[in-house]
């Protein structure tokens, strides 16, 4: 949180004993440089809100020591590497706000110590697959304003522990799953702004989230077809009914 600026020298990765390294809130800029692999004690790397640009370097898959990266709010381009399922010690995953793209590596639903799972406002395309159900430990969860496509997949109902879902601003379609109304701990769900049809299940109103309050549960801009459960008739916002017979 200073103002430095210029590349991330690669004689960073010298200093091998680091346990943990900030550099969030700068105006860096260039790669981040492969050398960053020799950080093996890393337990914490932060990156976020620079302007660090290129692909994410496979090398970041040797820091299996590290609970938490962020590498938010860059201009990071390319997929991400499947070395990043070497990191099995992983809370935290933040690769927000960049331009990454390409489908979710299957290599990511092996980080089943995850509570944090950040992919927002990249150029992710294809389906949330049914592996994600193997994140058991997931709170958060926001894969909002991406390229998503296909249904959301009923295995995400197992995902008992969520208390933050955001799918809004992508092209996912379909029935909302039922399975989604059993994650009792939501306090936050927002599925604007798809492609979701079909009616909404009455079992919506089986969770405790604050249906009034559009910055807690917004559904709008979809094609939901009346009849509306009672519970969030109210606050359904705007829908696409052309389609509604």
């Amino acid at each position: 949180n200073n103002q430095l600026t210029g590349e991330i020298p690669v004689e960073i990765g010298d200093l091998t004993n680091l346990t943990h390294l900030y550099l969030d809130n700068n105006q860096l800029t260039g790669l981040i440089p492969p050398e960053i692999g020799n950080l093996t004690n890393l337990i914490h790397l932060t990156l976020q809100i620079n302007q660090l640009t290129g692909e994410i370097p496979p090398e970041i898959g040797n820091l299996t020591n590290l609970t938490e990266l962020w590498l938010s709010g860059n201009q990071l381009t390319g997929e991400i590497p499947p070395e990043i399922g070497n990191l099995k010690n992983l809370n935290y995953l933040n690769l927000g706000w960049n331009q990454l793209i390409g489908e979710i590596p299957s290599e990511i639903w092996h980080l089943d110590n995850l509570t944090h799972l950040d992919l927002h406002k990249n150029k992710f395309t294809g389906e949330i697959p049914s592996e994600i159900k193997k994140l058991q430990n997931l709170i958060h969860l926001n894969l909002q304003n991406n390229k998503f496509s296909g249904k959301i997949p009923s295995a995400m109902g197992d995902l008992k522990n969520l208390n933050y879902l955001s799918l809004w601003l992508n092209q996912l379609e379909g029935a909302i799953p039922t399975e989604i109304w059993n994650l009792r701990q939501l306090t936050f769900l927002g599925l604007r702004s798809n492609m979701f049809s079909d009616l909404i299940s009455n079992s919506i109103c089986n969770l405790e989230l604050d249906f009034t309050d559009n910055s807690k549960f917004n559904i709008f801009r979809n094609r939901l077809c009346p009849p509306y459960p009672d519970c969030v008739e109210e606050y359904i916002g705007e829908q696409d009914t052309s389609n509604c017979e």
